[in-house]
């Protein structure tokens, strides 16, 4: 395990069937000063959801009733963002495909390592600034954003967005670092399905470009045949 322990407590929720893996997780967890919450089931892990109010969810994917992508697809659909790490043994190109597309952060195959797990989770943490803290900003190079007050600045300028313009930025902000599909963006910014029409997307990145990046660094990169990212090569 990592030699120093996690300073503050954060609410972790572990999904598994699997009783051994459940409390091998929470154990480990635990002994880094994680709270920890656990489930056995995906009905079980939506009801802990909102008893629980975890900062991020280490979810199996293969379980009896609701798989994990379909808890993670409901969770979305009711505006949960909480961050989500995917667990399985499942690690073929579309399973990954599926997993990102409903809207995971990571993904970690079995047989893990628990130093793998807890480095990720910090990883995860740190970039969707979940972390246990209760801010409502989120910064990338000189680029800021307040979800309380709808307010966007770059050098201290403020950066007048419409909603669906400050929505996808949000999404781009939250994956800082990050390639995300079109198609993960259709699906976090429109809610569209896999009918979504991708033109949606090159139209608000190409507005999106000419406000963020009116200034030097330019931070909405084009990866070609993958998306988008939110990235400072300077």
């Amino acid at each position: 395990m990592p030699e120093e322990p996690t300073t503050t407590s954060t609410r972790i929720l572990v999904v598994d069937d699997e009783e051994y893996i459940r409390d091998l997780l929470a154990t480990s967890l635990r002994f880094q000063q994680f709270e920890v919450a656990t489930a056995a089931s995906g009905f079980e892990a939506l009801r802990s959801v909102g008893d629980f109010g975890p900062a991020l969810i280490l979810l199996d994917v293969t379980m009896p009733d609701l798989d994990g992508f379909e808890v993670c697809r409901r969770l979305r659909a009711d505006h949960d963002e909480t961050p989500v790490i995917f667990l399985t043994a499942r690690d073929g190109k579309d399973d990954l495909l599926s997993g990102f597309t409903t809207g995971a952060d990571d993904y970690i195959t079995k047989p893990f390592g628990l130093e793998e797990v807890v480095a990720r989770i910090r990883a995860v943490l740190k970039r969707t600034s979940a972390g246990g803290a209760t801010t409502t900003q989120h910064r990338y190079a000189d680029l800021v954003m307040d979800d309380d007050r709808h307010q966007v600045s770059r050098h201290g300028e403020p950066l007048d967005l419409s909603p669906t313009e400050f929505k996808l930025l949000r999404y781009l902000l939250l994956n800082a670092d990050r390639v995300v599909s079109k198609q993960q963006i259709l699906e976090h910014v429109w809610q569209y399905d896999f009918g979504g029409d991708a033109s949606s997307v090159e139209t608000y990145i190409s507005y999106l470009r000419k406000k963020v990046d009116a200034v030097e660094p330019k931070l909405i990169q084009t990866v070609r045949g993958v998306g988008y990212t939110l990235r400072d090569e300077s």
